[in-house]
């Protein structure tokens, strides 16, 4: 492991190559990358960086992400095949009909969405900044909102403003299992719960704290809590212990008691994948000119807010 570590970076400096990491990758993965982050903060870092490589060790809408805002630069990703269910649920013939079902609403994609999905939409938000982006439109204004339906829930609920949702969930996030949730408050009473708004309601009303993945840390950072139950994919564990090794902390079980909810998509990518990447600069990320325009736009408008 020494010697590929060693190796990946060599292939950086070679190609001024950039590891951009979301929390829910393997631990080795989010050590070896120059900066780990969620969702909106990868897709800040990905606006700003001077290198011409862009590794981006995520799944296919992050990276296609990076590539709306960074046209110039190479975008690779580790394995093609890292999708998203979110991303998958809203087929883009699908979609355009939905928003055509649906006149004189404002389109807003969460980003867990295709390069041509975001280019049909008004604007984009994240898990972290999707109340700010529904509060900035006007009270008159209707407001469609895809895919995540939970999320949209919670949206809504924080928001008090009425949205017309697509039916799309997280794989991950769906199943996490109240029943297990119970279970563990009664072993670890002084344990607190904190969520990621892309779970359930029945989930999110037991949450002490709910937020994206990036909040969720910061949380475990500034609490004097000892004891938290994790209801989001168990890779954002991983820095939460580095930064608070005296804590403990608690992955909540799916729906069949297994401790076992990381995103097969996200696992997909290995250091063995990152050296091949790197030494071929292969798995490039291509996107149709007049849809990457069209998908900057509402990502423009998103960074505009926040």
């Amino acid at each position: 492991m020494v010697e590929m570590l060693k190796t990946i970076q060599e292939l950086k400096h070679k190609h001024n190559a950039v590891i951009l990491a979301h929390y829910y990758q393997e631990p080795e993965i989010q050590d070896l990358a120059d900066f780990v982050g969620d969702s909106l903060e990868l897709s800040r870092k990905a606006a700003q960086t001077n290198a011409d490589v862009i590794l981006f060790c995520g799944v296919h809408f992050m990276a296609e992400t990076a590539k709306i805002v960074n046209p110039e630069k190479t975008v690779v990703i580790p394995d093609m095949d890292a999708g998203c269910s979110l991303a998958d649920s809203a087929p883009v013939k699908s979609f355009k009909k939905w928003i055509d079902a649906h006149p004189n609403h404002i389109v807003v994609s969460y980003i867990n969405c295709s390069a041509e999905v975001k280019a049909l939409s008004d604007i984009i938000c994240t898990s972290a900044n999707a109340k700010k982006v529904i509060d900035s439109i006007p009270k008159d204004k209707k407001i469609l909102f895809a895919p995540d339906r939970f999320l949209g829930k919670y949206v809504m609920k924080e928001t008090g403003r009425k949205m017309v949702l697509w039916n799309g969930s997280c794989q991950v996030h769906e199943i996490f299992s109240e029943k297990e949730l119970v279970k563990l408050k009664i072993h670890h009473p002084n344990a607190q719960v904190i969520a990621h708004p892309e779970c359930d309601e029945n989930i999110l009303m037991h949450a002490d704290f709910v937020g994206s993945t990036s909040a969720l840390i910061n949380y475990v950072n500034n609490s004097q809590s000892k004891e938290y139950i994790i209801g989001t994919e168990p890779g954002v564990i991983h820095q939460m212990q580095k930064n608070n090794p005296e804590k403990n902390f608690f992955a909540l079980p799916n729906q069949e008691g297994c401790v076992c909810n990381e995103c097969p998509h996200m696992r997909l990518n290995t250091l063995e994948k990152i050296v091949d990447t790197l030494t071929h600069l292969k798995n490039e990320i291509n996107l149709d000119e007049e849809i990457r325009i069209k998908a900057l736009k509402p990502l423009n408008k998103m960074l505009e807010i926040i």
